[in-house]
């Protein structure tokens, strides 16, 4: 079970960065002109040179909160972090999926603005899975230590 996880939470490594490049949103003023592929990493782009509080906070959540926390459970599963952490690294990745949330939020919002058409994009889905794979390795993770305790 152990090697389960370890194999899942390294996958996550790989998986975390191709999310990070990958089309969340496609989105255009009117359909008509095509749609421009919007990533968390050229959103990012975008906040650095508008709102850099904001950019700092998506910074923090979509990317140091989702990858610090695979790395840690990966120090766990490899014996070289100690397992009191893993409270601290379960929440590390519930704040991903914040950003999840905010992406849903503006798709829903913007929607209903009538003349703009926006589109969830498969690196959206594949972010979701990471964030959702990375808090079930953590929990299953707690679990197995638990047991062999």
């Amino acid at each position: 079970m152990l090697n389960v996880l370890r194999v899942a939470n390294l996958a996550l490594l790989i998986l975390f960065p191709i999310a990070w490049f990958a089309p969340l949103l496609r989105a255009a003023l009117l359909p008509i002109f095509g749609m421009d592929e919007i990533s968390v990493i050229s959103g990012l782009q975008s906040l650095w040179g508008s709102d850099v509080f904001l950019a700092l906070i998506v910074t923090a959540f979509a990317i140091f909160a989702p990858y610090l926390k695979t790395i840690g459970l990966a120090l766990v599963h490899f014996d070289l972090l100690k397992d009191k952490v893993l409270p601290v690294l379960g929440y590390m990745g519930k704040l991903a999926m914040a950003d999840i949330f905010l992406i849903a939020l503006y798709v829903v919002v913007v929607k209903g603005a009538g003349r703009v058409t926006v589109e969830g994009g498969w690196g959206l889905y594949l972010f979701t899975g990471c964030v959702l794979t990375s808090i079930l390795v953590s929990v299953l993770t707690a679990r197995h230590l638990k047991a062999a305790a």
